[in-house]
C-alpha cells in the first residue's frame, strides 16, 4: 500500500438514516475514513453498529445522508444512481456474505457478468483465467446450485476482481462457511488484493481476522470507536 499517495476513499462526517413512520432512523452518525491505495481494512463492530450500512454507503448502494464521500475520485453525494451503478461495474467489487450468484449461470458466466455488462469481448476468456486462480479452473460450466458454499464464495470473489478494480468491499465474507474453508477463502482474496494493490474493505466480526489487515477500523452506534 502506498500511504503517500491520495486516499481512494475519504469519508467526512457521513451521515446516514432510514424513514420510518416514527421519523428518521440514524445508522451513520458522521463517519470520518480514508483508505490508502492497496490497503486492507478490517471493519469491525457489534451487531447493527452500522458496518454494513458504511459497506452500502461507500459502494453507492445507499445514497448518504450527508456529510461527504469521495470514492475513486466521485463525489457519491453528487452523482447519479446510474453513475454509481458504472463506478461499481468499472472499478468497485463487492463480495457479500450470502454470494449473490445468478442461479440460472454458469461459474464462468457469473465471474465473466462485469465484463460482459460492460461490453468487454473477452468476458468468458477473462472469466475463466479467474476462475484458475481461485483454484476453480475445473468448475467453469457449474452452475451455483453444484457448487459448495467454499466454491461459489470463490466464484464471488472471482467475480469481484475480474475486472481489476481498484476497490473491493467485503462484506462478512467467510460467515457462512466453516473455519476451514473461510480461511481458505480469505487466503484467496488477500492474495488477489496484494498481487494487483487492490484496496480491500472487509466487514468481519472474527478477531484473528481483523488482526491479519492493515487496520481495524472500529464502529459503534453509528460512529468510528477506534
Amino acid at each position: 500500500m502506498d500511504l503517500t499517495a491520495s486516499p481512494i476513499v475519504r469519508l467526512s462526517q457521513v451521515r446516514l438514516s432510514y424513514p420510518s413512520p416514527e421519523g428518521e432512523i440514524p445508522v451513520l452518525n458522521g463517519i470520518d475514513l480514508a483508505v490508502a491505495p492497496g490497503e486492507i481494512v478490517a471493519v469491525t463492530g457489534p451487531s447493527g453498529s452500522g458496518k454494513s450500512s458504511l459497506i452500502a454507503v461507500i459502494g453507492g448502494l445507499e445514497p448518504l445522508s450527508g456529510g461527504d464521500a469521495l470514492v475513486l475520485g466521485t463525489d457519491m453525494s453528487a452523482v447519479s444512481e446510474r453513475g454509481r451503478t458504472l463506478l461499481r461495474r468499472r472499478d468497485i467489487g463487492i463480495v457479500f456474505q450470502a454470494y449473490h450468484l445468478v442461479p440460472s449461470m454458469t461459474a464462468q458466466q457469473n465471474v465473466a457478468l462485469p465484463l460482459t455488462l460492460s461490453g468487454e469481448p473477452d468476458a468468458l476468456a477473462s472469466a475463466a483465467t479467474m476462475l484458475e486462480r481461485v483454484g476453480l479452473g475445473h468448475r467453469l460450466t457449474h452452475r451455483p446450485s453444484a457448487l459448495s458454499g467454499g466454491e461459489q464464495q470463490r466464484v464471488a470473489i472471482a467475480r469481484a476482481f475480474v475486472a481489476a478494480p481498484r476497490l473491493v468491499l467485503a462484506d462478512e465474507p467467510t460467515g457462512n462457511l466453516d473455519q476451514r474453508t473461510g480461511e481458505s477463502v480469505i487466503a484467496t482474496m488477500f492474495d488477489l488484493a496484494r498481487r494487483s494493490g487492490t484496496g480491500l474493505l472487509l466487514v468481519t466480526h472474527d478477531p484473528s481476522l481483523a488482526a491479519r489487515c492493515d487496520r481495524t477500523l472500529v464502529i459503534e452506534g453509528g460512529r468510528v470507536a477506534s
